[in-house]
C-alpha cells in the first residue's frame, strides 16, 4: 500500500483538474493594469472645465445632468453626452445630491425628573380600531411619570382633558410632556398650559423613548387578553378603557415602582404593603437562611423618575476586553 497518493491520483479521485491544482499552487504574478488610453473623441481638459462651469452656474447647480442636457438642447447647444456630464461631475467630486438640502436645528433632548407625584405629567394618543375598516376611535391618556398613575383619560373628547385632570388632582404640575402630534402641539393646548403656568415639553421627532411611560402604558393595555381587535362602538371603547384604567391604577403591580400599584404610590399608601412584604421576607429568611445570599428586602420605589436621565445617557459604552 502506498504511503502517499500522487498528485495525478489525488486529482483523479477528487475530480479536480490538474491544471487548476498547479495554477493555485503557483499563481501567476498580478499584472498591473495599464492606464486606459483616452479615446480620440474625448473632450479636452479645457472643454471639460467649460462643461463643469456650466453645470455649476446658479441656473443649473441644483439640477441633475439629464435636466441640464435637455435644457441645453432646447437652447440649440450641445456640449457632450449626458453620461459624459455625469463623468465630469464624478471626477470633480460632485456626483452626489446637487440640490440644496433641508437642514434642521438640533432638537433638545428632553430631560425631566420627578421626585413625587403630580410634578411631571405626560400624555399621548392612541388609535382604537372601530367596528369597520377605516373607523378609529382616539384614546387620550395622561400619566404621572413618578407614580405611573393614570391621572386623566378620554376617548374622542380631548379639548378639556388637561384642564379637567389638573382640577381633579388639585395640583398644578410643574411640566406637561407630550410628543409633537397635532393635538399635543396645538395652539389651544399651548395657550392653556401658558395660562396655567405649566412648562411645556415635547419629544424629539420620531424618538419614542422620549415619552416612555405613556408608550409602556399603551403596550400594556393592548397586550391584555381581553383587548378587543375591534370596538363595536364609541361607548364600547369608553367602557373598556375605563375598566382597564381602574384595574391599572388600583390592581396592576408596576415593575417600575417596586411592584406597587400606581394609586398606592400616587396617594402614598404603600407603607403598610412594604411592611407586610418585609415581614414575610424576614420570616422566610429565619426559616431557611441558607437559601439566600443575603437578607432579602422588598423592592424599593425609585426616589426619582426620569425621562432621559443624563447620567445614564452619558455613560460610556462598555468595551469588551
Amino acid at each position: 500500500m502506498k504511503a502517499h497518493t500522487g498528485i495525478v491520483d489525488a486529482c483523479r479521485l477528487t475530480g479536480r483538474s490538474r491544471a487548476t491544482h498547479h495554477r493555485r499552487l503557483n499563481p501567476a504574478p498580478r499584472r498591473e493594469k495599464k492606464p486606459r488610453p483616452a479615446p480620440a473623441t474625448a473632450l479636452s481638459a479645457a472643454e471639460r472645465e467649460v462643461v463643469l462651469a456650466l453645470m455649476d452656474t446658479p441656473e443649473y447647480a441644483g439640477l441633475p445632468p439629464a435636466q441640464i442636457y435637455a435644457r441645453e438642447l432646447d437652447e440649440g447647444r450641445y456640449h457632450c453626452s449626458e453620461r459624459t456630464m455625469y463623468r465630469i461631475l464624478e471626477s470633480a467630486g460632485q456626483n452626489g445630491e446637487r440640490r440644496r438640502q433641508t437642514t434642521h436645528p438640533a432638537r433638545t433632548v428632553p430631560e425631566l425628573v420627578a421626585d413625587g407625584p403630580s410634578q411631571v405629567l405626560t400624555w399621548d394618543i392612541t388609535k382604537l380600531a372601530g367596528p369597520a375598516k377605516g373607523i378609529w376611535f382616539h384614546a387620550y391618556v395622561i400619566i404621572d411619570i413618578y407614580s405611573r398613575y393614570i391621572a386623566g383619560w378620554t376617548v374622542e373628547r380631548a379639548e378639556e382633558l388637561i384642564r379637567d385632570t389638573i382640577e381633579r388632582n388639585g395640583i398644578v404640575p410643574q411640566t406637561v410632556h407630550a410628543d409633537r402630534g397635532t393635538s399635543m402641539a396645538s395652539k389651544k393646548v399651548s395657550q392653556l398650559l401658558i395660562d396655567l403656568g405649566v412648562t411645556r415639553s415635547h419629544s424629539r421627532p420620531g424618538i419614542s423613548n422620549d415619552n416612555p411611560c405613556i408608550e409602556s402604558y399603551f403596550k400594556t393595555a393592548k397586550y391584555q387578553p381581553d383587548f378587543p381587535p375591534r370596538f363595536d362602538s364609541l361607548t364600547h371603547a369608553r367602557e373598556w378603557t375605563e375598566g382597564f384604567i381602574t384595574y391599572y391604577n388600583h390592581t396592576h403591580q408596576h415593575s417600575g415602582i417596586g411592584y406597587h400599584t400606581p394609586a398606592g404610590v400616587h396617594f402614598a399608601t404603600t407603607g403598610l404593603v412594604r411592611e407586610q412584604r418585609a415581614a414575610t421576607l424576614t420570616a422566610a429568611y429565619a426559616r431557611h437562611p441558607e437559601r439566600f445570599n443575603r437578607r432579602p428586602v422588598p423592592p424599593e420605589i425609585p426616589a426619582k423618575a426620569w425621562i432621559n436621565d443624563p447620567a445614564k445617557r452619558q455613560q460610556p459604552k462598555h468595551q469588551s476586553s
